[in-house]
């Protein structure tokens, strides 16, 4: 069977089996296909079904030379999940990547800012510009609703239901939440659809799109990146970060300010309580103050 035609079944498998979403499928297709590379040249004309262990292993070890550890066990386990795929398709009698361990990763913290740079950089936002309202907008959603960048771009005017103060977004694998939004928040989209917005020739099929260009289309994930950088760099902030910098921030100050992990993790649409448990790791006076105020013996003071 060839590379192509599986990879095309692959595709089909996780978008309808895995109700996976595009950026995800992509990704796992990028990484196999650097397997497909690696196999084609080193003059092996070997289909996916036809490899080996010994042929995975030397893969692996090609690529550990150029990149990280964290990105090395994510391209193993995209491809096992391809081989898992052919032994589910009756392809194979079995997966050569499971006796190929992952790298030991540590704890990935995330990065998050302040309350006084968030400010520094909604302050840095030229109100008067043509993008001002769209740009504080945007950042304000990021940061009071915890957004993905593509659930951001995907936003739909249909989805803002401000009397409810909710909004709906659509997350990984067209999984659907309603997501509280602030009072600050729905102020600087109201004044963007008034005053900005609408003021712009709309391309067909944009009609209900939230965030628009300047071309009258949806905004890319590449333009929201750029977005933030140039605030950051206005706002003399030098640690990196990006769109999702926001998105840590709001759940990392959700659990400072006495949020349930519970809570953040259905507003922020985890799928596991593991990866909201990250923030635990951030934010540790949380957790020292939830022993002072809840473990019976804290109350002792007398010795």
């Amino acid at each position: 069977m060839e590379w192509e035609n599986t990879l095309n079944k692959f595709k089909n498998f996780l978008k309808i089996e895995r109700n996976m979403s595009d950026n995800t499928i992509q990704s796992y297709l990028y990484d196999i296909k650097k397997l497909e590379s690696f196999i084609s040249n080193n003059k092996t004309s070997k289909n996916p079904t036809e490899l080996s262990e010994h042929e995975v292993r030397e893969f692996v070890f090609f690529i550990s030379k150029d990149v990280k550890s964290r990105t090395q066990a994510r391209i193993i386990s995209g491809i096992k999940k391809f081989f898992d795929f052919l032994l589910i398709e009756n392809l194979m009698n079995n997966n050569p990547v499971d006796n190929i361990e992952t790298p030991k990763l540590g704890i990935n913290l995330p990065n998050t800012l302040s309350l006084d740079e968030i400010d520094k950089i909604i302050s840095n936002i030229n109100l008067k510009s043509k993008t001002g309202k769209r740009n504080i907008a945007i950042v304000e959603l990021l940061y009071s609703c915890g957004l993905r960048v593509s659930e951001l771009i995907e936003l739909k005017i249909s989805d803002l239901f401000f009397k409810e103060s909710l909004i709906k977004v659509t997350g990984k694998g067209n999984k659907e939440r309603f997501v509280p939004i602030s009072k600050l928040a729905q102020k600087y989209i109201f004044e963007y659809i008034n005053n900005s917005r609408n003021i712009k020739n709309i391309n067909e099929g944009h009609e209900d799109t939230l965030f628009l260009n300047e071309r009258g289309s949806k905004l890319s994930r590449v333009m929201i990146f750029i977005i933030i950088k140039k605030l950051k760099n206005l706002a003399g902030i030098s640690k990196k970060i990006g769109p999702h910098t926001l998105r840590h921030s709001f759940a990392t100050h959700l659990l400072q300010n006495g949020a349930d992990l519970i809570t953040i993790q259905k507003m922020m649409g985890h799928e596991s309580i593991t990866t909201t448990e990250r923030y635990l790791h951030v934010d540790k006076k949380h957790l020292i103050r939830s022993v002072t105020e809840f473990h019976p013996r804290s109350k002792h003071t007398n010795y």
